[in-house]
């Protein structure tokens, strides 16, 4: 992802009407897929890029989706929940928002799910103000909104009777966008309304791509998406510490130009990225507690390694840290703690929070807490060797690690 800010906006206001016996007393992206709301997967996927901010346009019981979410922080990336006081439909809720949208964004709908690199649709200079990724899905060529569309040979989206694409709900938006479609109507629909308008004035552009697609709109597809989202998400986990194993211990490293990789690591990360696995930073940072650096400081250092990940296509899913000590010289840091290594709780909390294949996981650590955190959770532990690509590749190995 480059590195021009840029927001992910997740639409999830809508009062799910076609599933009604499930939403009378929870809104449609929360519906539970394997006793997760369907949201936390959304998020959770999308976490794993450089967006600057998450905002979560909630309507329908969006107090719901409020309490769960606002200004929670997943993979360094904080959530913002806005609730809309009166019913507005999908750019009304934006338009509503747009005065905390300072940058582009991209935007998707909170109750469906494209298998895409989002990378893909960032990484691309836009003259449009809007960018649509279309799909071709057979399973879904009943959907109303917007399902007859293709793309002309200048990039224009098209409506289209012939060899024709649907829209994905995933779309790349300049904020420019707020000032090129004024409408004081308040309740107005993206969809339905906006985009159509758009495309007749040639001011949308398309991607075609053939990524998975499963939404939870109808009882039919929640049906399938109960059974197609733990197969997508269901997977092994690889756990790193971080000093020592992913780069050099040089004493309590918290800035960027002291971070050194050690060899063969980004070409290892970038192995198991490419194998779809998990991949988690746990990590004790006593510097913290003995006031060498702050957590902030140690936060904007992940974030600039975030961003250095993302350009060699190298994803991680979340970063947990212990910035406790028994003789920390700050009180609050004063403590023995078991999210400490050797304790296990950071272990224990990414195994809580993410559906992940533990018979299949495994830890690379260079110390002995390292060691007796993993065997604790009873995850399969190993030593950084020499030539480190080579080891992790046998791990997957021997693990069944396809």
């Amino acid at each position: 992802m480059k590195n021009a800010k840029i927001d992910l906006v997740i639409l999830v206001g809508g009062k799910g009407l076609r599933v009604k016996k499930y939403t009378k007393k929870i809104p449609k992206p929360m519906l539970p897929i394997n006793k997760k709301p369907f949201l936390d997967y959304l998020i959770k996927e999308y976490a794993k890029y450089n967006f600057e901010n998450i905002f979560l346009l909630a309507g329908y019981k969006g107090h719901k989706i409020f309490n769960r979410y606002n200004n929670k922080i997943i993979n360094l990336t904080k959530i913002k929940c806005i609730v809309e006081k009166r019913e507005l439909d999908t750019y009304g809720a934006l338009n509503n928002a747009k005065i905390f949208l300072k940058n582009d964004f991209i935007l998707v709908n909170g109750d469906s799910f494209l298998k895409f690199s989002i990378n893909k649709l960032i990484n691309k200079k836009y003259k449009k103000c809007l960018t649509m990724i279309l799909i071709k899905n057979k399973n879904y060529l009943s959907n109303k909104k917007l399902n007859k569309l293709n793309i002309n040979k200048n990039g224009n989206v098209i409506f289209s009777n012939k060899n024709y694409f649907m829209n994905s709900g995933v779309y790349y938006v300049k904020r420019k966008i707020f000032y090129i479609y004024k409408n004081k109507k308040l309740k107005i629909s993206f969809e339905n309304e906006i985009i159509p308008q758009l495309i007749k004035r040639k001011k949308v552009g398309g991607l075609k791509i053939n990524g998975f697609f499963i939404d939870i709109g109808t009882y039919e597809n929640l049906k399938k998406a109960k059974g197609e989202i733990p197969k997508l998400f269901n997977k092994p986990a690889v756990f790193f510490d971080r000093d020592g194993v992913i780069n050099y211990d040089n004493h309590y490293v918290h800035k960027i130009k002291d971070f050194k990789f050690k060899p063969q690591v980004i070409r290892t990360l970038r192995y198991l990225s490419k194998k779809n696995i998990y991949l988690f930073i746990v990590t004790n940072q006593a510097g913290i507690a003995k006031g060498y650096f702050t957590e902030k400081d140690f936060l904007l250092l992940h974030k600039k390694l975030k961003i250095n990940f993302l350009k060699n296509d190298i994803y991680f899913n979340e970063i947990v840290y212990s910035p406790y000590h028994p003789q920390a010289v700050i009180n609050k840091y004063r403590r023995i703690s078991n999210y400490r290594k050797p304790g296990n709780l950071m272990i224990e909390k990414l195994f809580k929070n993410w559906p992940i294949i533990k018979k299949k996981s495994f830890m690379i650590g260079d110390q002995i807490s390292d060691k007796i955190a993993a065997e604790t959770s009873n995850l399969y532990f190993e030593y950084p060797k020499k030539k480190f690509y080579n080891q992790i590749n046998k791990i997957c190995k021997k693990l069944l690690i396809n």
